[in-house]
Parts: structure tokens; sequence; C-alpha cells
């Protein structure tokens, strides 16, 4: 793949999503273990991060590690934890570079210490970046999340700072650990499997789905344009039919 710089994209999607699949049987294709994957995961995460934003999209969420995934065999979790660790640290200088904010979403609290504080110092550096959100989902599941809001607005309507009335989708919105960033408008999905795994379940009641054969280690930010030419390619009706959208 070429490493040239994209261009950005008129009317490119404001936010991607991607399920960042595929690193295990990669390192298998290479008779190597599983966190050889993992490493090489970590080329494509830098790739796809610096197309998004020469391509113009404006949010990216990455999901990384689930709240599924601490039932890994602990070996593979701390290697996990620990490459974690060294790649925010790494990158730190290049998001603070790029003007891209870090953002993290789920139950951080689980987190070994060490990299929750790399974590929060680099959201902390990257507070006021514009160019981009890079999201990641940390121990992170949709219906984890969905708890947590109902929990939130529960407690808030115990205390008289909700009313059952006012709840409608954009209140419950508000809850949600996404709240203040629109809703993607792509998904993507590597290494042919095709289902959304406890991601983003609100938030992607609308969402394009983009399937590629491609395991994550081999996915590059060329790959992304093509995904994303395909999403600009399809027409979104919303429960609309094509003539109203005419019309419109």
């Amino acid at each position: 793949m070429s490493n040239s710089e994209l261009k950005e994209i008129p009317n490119t999607p404001s936010h991607v999503a991607i399920i960042m699949d595929g690193n295990g049987r990669w390192a298998k294709q290479h008779k190597r273990h599983r966190i050889f994957g993992h490493k090489n995961g970590v080329t494509a995460v830098k790739s796809v991060v610096e197309g998004a934003a020469e391509m113009g999209i404006k949010n990216l969420t990455l999901y990384a590690f689930s709240t599924e995934n601490w039932n890994r065999p602990k070996e593979e979790v701390n290697a996990l934890m620990q490459l974690l660790i060294s790649s925010i640290h790494n990158e730190r200088k290049t998001l603070i570079d790029k003007d891209i904010r870090l953002l993290a979403i789920g139950d951080l609290s689980n987190l070994p210490s060490k990299c929750n504080k790399e974590l929060q110092e680099a959201m902390r550096r990257t507070a006021d970046n514009k160019r981009m959100n890079l999201v990641l989902a940390l121990s992170y599941s949709a219906r984890w999340e969905i708890t947590q809001a109902i929990k939130k607005l529960a407690d808030d309507i115990k205390s008289g700072n909700a009313k059952p009335e006012d709840i409608d989708e954009a209140l419950i919105h508000s809850y949600m650990a996404t709240a203040g960033i629109p809703d993607p408008e792509l998904l993507i999905r590597t290494s042919g499997e095709k289902r959304i795994s406890n991601f983003l379940l609100w938030q992607l009641a609308y969402t394009e789905l983009y399937f590629t054969e491609k395991l994550w280690p081999d996915f590059r930010k060329e790959d992304l344009k093509i995904a994303v030419e395909d999403y600009l390619s399809r027409e979104r009706r919303f429960g609309k039919i094509s003539e109203q959208l005419t019309v419109e």
C-alpha cells in the first residue's frame, strides 16, 4: 500500500466507527503468538487515524477492548494493557502535532492504574485539539453503557433533576458515553465477521455497515478510503423512499 497522503473527501462521514477484528487470526497465519497480531495491529491504527484526519473525518471511534475481553487468558490481557500503555505514550506527541483530540469511553476504572494514568494524561494534553476526535472504546460494551445511562437518569429523576415526562431520544442520548458526538454514519468491521459485538448499540440505529475480509493488521488508510467511498455511493433514506429524498 502507498503511504502517500490522502486528499480530503467532500461529504465524508463526520463519524466513522471501527471494530478492529482479526489480530489473532493474522498471528496464527504467521505462526506466531496472538500478541504478535496485536502489536502489528498498532501499525494499522496509526495508518487509519492518519488517513481519517487527512480525509476530513471529524470523529473516529475504535473498539479497542471490550468488557468481554477481560475473560481472555491473563497473559494476553496483561500484554494488551502493556501495549496500550506504550502506544498511548509513544503516540501522544503525534496526536498533539496532528491536532487530534484523544477521548475514551467505557468502564475505565477497570483499567490498570498505570494504563489509566497514561490515558488520562494523553486526554489532558490533547483536550484543546480541534482537527479530529479519536475515541477509544476501552473496557466497553454497549449493554454496560446503556445500563449506566439508565442508572444515571434514574438517579436524576429521584433527585428531581429530571422528570419522567421529559424523557425522549435526545435526553437519553445526553446520558450516553458519546454525548456531544454525532452518531456514526459508517461502521467498519474487519476480518469478515458480520456482527456488531455489543458495540454502540444505541448509536448504530441508522449507521451504514461495511464488512471487509481483510484482517485488521493488514488494514490501512487506503482501505479506509475504499470503505468511505462505498458509503458515499449509498442512498441513506432513514425510513423514507427515494422519491421523497429527490423532492427534498
